[in-house]
């Protein structure tokens, strides 16, 4: 299932890497070793926090798509507000969490897609295990729990959801096959799983119905991106 580095696996459409780094130069320079592999890349906090939208157009000029990855969350008429700024900027994908409710899902949906972009919603994140959520007050499963934030997702008008692997094979199954999964937590065999704690390896994410795979230090740290990149598909 390998590809040669010189000719792009399709598989990489399904996957994000996560330009979770510190610096314009880093996130430059590993779009440089990905460009032309067919993969997304999800600009997030961090490097919002450094970069802003300023290095969107350059990345789009390098032919990628792009998931801004800044779950927003707040009261629906600022997260209406500031997609109407953000859905000008040139992504492709867009995030916010499922927590904020019905009507700020609703109202991000009509404004996402008056755009013609992607809005997805965060249900539970994949660094938190069954003990964290109760100490949030969330009295069922971490399973249960994102299924019931993704069928509010999705009657909210929302286009899919990010939820761990984990969870894909229910959500497919309950929500149908043209509801989008976003899955983090993909670590390739023998990875470290660093903060994260409800993992799969990316060939188990597809089984379950992943539609994208969200990659950051497996791929960004290693010594060749690129190949790195291609190995996820190793059989």
């Amino acid at each position: 299932m390998e590809a040669g580095l010189n000719q792009a696996n399709p598989l990489n459409e399904k996957v994000i890497v996560a330009l979770d780094v510190a610096s314009s130069r880093e996130a430059l320079a590993l779009a440089e070793a990905l460009q032309g592999s067919g993969c997304w890349l999800k600009i997030g906090l961090e490097l919002y926090a450094i970069t802003g939208l300023n290095l969107i157009e350059e990345f789009k000029r390098m032919g990628y798509k792009l998931f801004l990855d800044l779950k927003l969350h707040d009261i629906p008429t600022t997260v209406e507000r500031t997609l109407r700024v953000l859905c000008a900027a040139g992504v492709d994908m867009v995030d916010l969490h499922c927590a904020g409710g019905y009507e700020m899902m609703a109202r991000a949906a009509e404004v996402c897609h008056q755009a013609g972009i992607k809005v997805i919603g965060v249900t539970v994140l994949t660094s938190l295990g069954e003990e964290d959520l109760r100490e949030l007050g969330v009295q069922g499963s971490a399973r249960a729990q994102v299924v019931n934030l993704a069928q509010l997702a999705k009657k909210a008008g929302l286009d899919g959801v990010v939820a761990s692997a984990q969870e894909a094979a229910i959500l497919r199954s309950s929500l149908g096959p043209d509801f989008l999964l976003v899955t983090p937590g993909i670590r390739p065999p023998g990875s470290e799983k660093n903060d994260q704690v409800r993992v799969v390896t990316p060939a188990e994410a597809l089984r379950a119905g992943s539609s994208y795979l969200v990659v950051g230090r497996p791929v960004t740290r290693a010594a060749d991106p690129r190949q790195a990149l291609e190995s996820l598909w190793r059989c």
